[in-house]
């Protein structure tokens, strides 16, 4: 089983001391978003576990934890852009993050950790010719210390437009001049460019369109082949194996405006307040209306060593 951290909220920045007792303990307990007395109880095991997939703006708090998780494959997403303030106005100095990505490669390995570049907008204060620039900057940074960078346009999804006001979406044509510049500036560094639910357009610039979590992906990082049966898509465009997230919507505090995660900060805010480190779910406890079911978990490592060439 592959167990995903990241696609609802930062769980390494926010709540890195509630997930190491959560595997200490040996399992945890996540809500369905839609129907919140449907709990599934998931063994955090590595006999069932093959994976623990990360996706953070700010690894520094588990930068002390991850060589404790050997146990368990992992695979890390550390987004860092270019914005501002103004736009991420609770995300660490770039600079920050990008040596704490370069510490966590050096615990990981370069195979298991990713820069994703994401979400590309453009605007008067980040016209394409910026991102550009300071794209290569990034890249020249973090030069042998990863393989891969994703990339993808923002989705105008309803949150991200009424928090967010002005933002438009990012061109065809805008997208390929792009796409072609941050290939090229890959290729000078090392770094493959992946696009990530984008479809198959940016394969003409070079750009790999395969998906940026794939069983490929996934076992390049832990170094042995999987058996995968078919999962379930977040969406029709998308390739990835997402499918057990332990997180929670309405908890990350990077307060990102293009962020499709949170409702708003009131909100955010009040669940935080929520948050015991001690409780096998990231908000709150359990209720008397709560239906808890054990999750379906079986291995997907078969045993195989996965050779790169």
């Amino acid at each position: 089983m592959i167990i995903n951290t990241g696609s609802r909220t930062d769980i390494p920045a926010f709540f890195s001391d509630w997930l190491l007792r959560r595997i200490k303990e040996g399992y945890v307990c996540m809500r369905n978003p839609y129907f919140p007395s449907q709990v599934t109880r998931y063994r955090l095991d590595s006999s069932v576990v093959d994976c623990l997939v990360f996706c953070t703006k700010n690894p520094e708090p588990m930068l002390e934890r991850a060589a404790g998780l050997k146990d368990f494959g992992q695979y890390w997403f550390v987004t860092i852009t270019p914005y501002g303030r103004d736009v991420e106005p609770y995300v660490p100095d770039k600079r920050e993050v990008i040596r704490s990505f370069c510490r966590l490669s050096e615990i990981v390995g370069k195979s298991s950790i990713c820069w994703r570049y994401d979400p590309v907008f453009v605007s008067d204060t980040y016209p394409a010719a910026f991102h550009v620039e300071v794209f290569e900057q990034m890249a020249s940074a973090l030069c042998g210390y990863t393989e891969v960078c994703v990339i993808s346009f923002i989705d105008l999804y309803e949150k991200t437009l009424r928090n967010f006001k002005g933002v438009t979406a990012v061109d065809l044509k805008m997208r390929g001049l792009l796409i072609k510049a941050f290939v090229e500036t890959g290729k000078k560094y090392g770094i493959r460019i992946r696009t990530c639910a984008e479809g198959t357009q940016a394969a003409q610039y070079g750009a790999d369109t395969g998906g940026c979590l794939t069983r490929e992906v996934l076992e390049n990082a832990i170094g042995e082949s999987l058996t995968v049966r078919a999962m379930g898509r977040a969406r029709e465009d998308c390739a990835c194996l997402l499918g057990n997230d332990i997180g929670m919507y309405n908890t990350c505090g990077h307060g990102c405006l293009y962020c499709y995660a949170n409702y708003d900060r009131a909100t955010v805010e009040r669940n935080r307040q929520l948050h015991d480190p001690e409780s096998p779910f990231l908000v709150g406890g359990e209720r008397p209306e709560d239906v808890v079911r054990e999750a379906k978990q079986e291995r997907f490592r078969n045993g195989q060593l996965k050779l790169r060439f």
